[in-house]
């Protein structure tokens, strides 16, 4: 059985520490046997805002999911194929970011899409945060995650017994003091605990989406 997980960054920072945090789960996902893995960053690319014109409810046909065809559409399909949704966002407010507000706000089109409407229904859904200091709004930043999950009709899988249990939270400065080594620009890496807990979280989409993937195999027959 072959499980695929996509891993999508959504910091403005090229390969900074929430790519790295991504990267780490990722690497923990592909470790287990079946597993291919992919990762994308929203860094750079023209994910541009939903405007609301509801195209998608009545337009969508195969290959056209949105009126707005920007970066998000060569996306589109790896979400479709994926089995487990891997989204990583840093936490600058409180809350995720804006380049991961805009990307979530696009996958309405398989919301209410009138072609691709639930194509996500099943599929499993892990959320991770990076923040600064210990307390700088990570759970409230993997909350907004899940919620678009839960829209969806994701299943989410959490990992509590490493400190956030919401999804998985890292931390860029020594222990979340705000302390940093100026010479360091991955200090996330130096987040124990919080590498570990993007490891599990890695760990647990895979084991749901194969329980997913054998239980439907098991009712078609």
């Amino acid at each position: 059985m072959e499980i695929k997980i996509l891993g999508i960054s959504a910091s403005p920072i090229k390969d900074g520490n929430t790519d790295h945090f991504l990267k780490e789960a990722l690497n923990a996902a592909k470790e287990k046997q079946g597993v291919v893995t992919e990762m994308v960053s929203l860094a750079k690319r023209d994910i541009r805002d939903c405007k609301h014109c509801n195209w998608c409810l009545t337009k969508q046909k195969t290959g056209r999911y949105c009126a707005i065809e920007d970066d998000v559409y060569e996306i589109y399909p790896k979400i479709e194929e994926a089995d487990g949704l891997l989204l990583a966002t840093p936490v600058y407010l409180g809350r995720l970011s804006g380049y991961l507000a805009s990307f979530l706000d696009r996958l309405r089109v398989f919301m209410e899409g009138n072609f691709f409407r639930g194509r996500l229904k099943d599929k499993v859904g892990g959320s991770l945060a990076v923040a600064w200091s210990r307390h700088g709004g990570i759970e409230t930043a993997l909350l907004s995650i899940n919620y678009a999950f839960l829209i969806l009709e994701m299943v989410i899988v959490s990992a509590t017994s490493y400190g956030a249990l919401y999804g998985s939270g890292g931390l860029s400065s020594f222990q979340g003091s705000g302390k940093i080594d100026a010479q360091d620009k991955l200090m996330v890496l130096k987040d124990d605990l919080g590498l570990k807990g993007a490891r599990a979280l890695a760990g647990r989409m895979v084991e749901m989406a194969m329980i997913i993937k054998a239980g439907k195999e098991v009712l078609k027959k």
